[in-house]
């Protein structure tokens, strides 16, 4: 994938109480999420996801050929679609990884 760029979503809760207490639908589309970022990652696109433990905001990494498509991909994120994270989308640059060849 080398000529893919490389960005990054903020995501954050619209209820901070959606952490702790989600409604059992709110929960799927929690799990819906974490499943197609979980494929994203397999299909080598997704490099790095997860929140940070006080529930401050969430961080996906992935790499996408265009912003339109980087765009894409946030909004169709099923918590930013159903309307429980907000997100921003940030073009990034990964400067140092353990990941990467020195």
């Amino acid at each position: 994938m080398p000529d893919e760029e490389t960005y990054l979503i903020k995501l954050t809760l619209v209820r901070h109480e959606l952490r702790e207490h989600a409604s059992p639908a709110e929960a799927a589309v929690f799990r819906e999420h974490f499943e197609r970022l979980r494929w994203e990652r397999d299909q080598g696109r997704g490099l790095l996801a997860g929140p940070c433990l006080d529930g401050a905001l969430g961080v996906i990494v992935f790499r996408a050929p265009c912003e339109v498509k980087a765009r894409r991909f946030m909004e169709d994120d099923p918590t930013v679609a159903a309307g429980l994270m907000r997100a921003q989308l940030h073009p990034f640059r990964v400067s140092l990884a353990a990941w990467q060849d020195t």
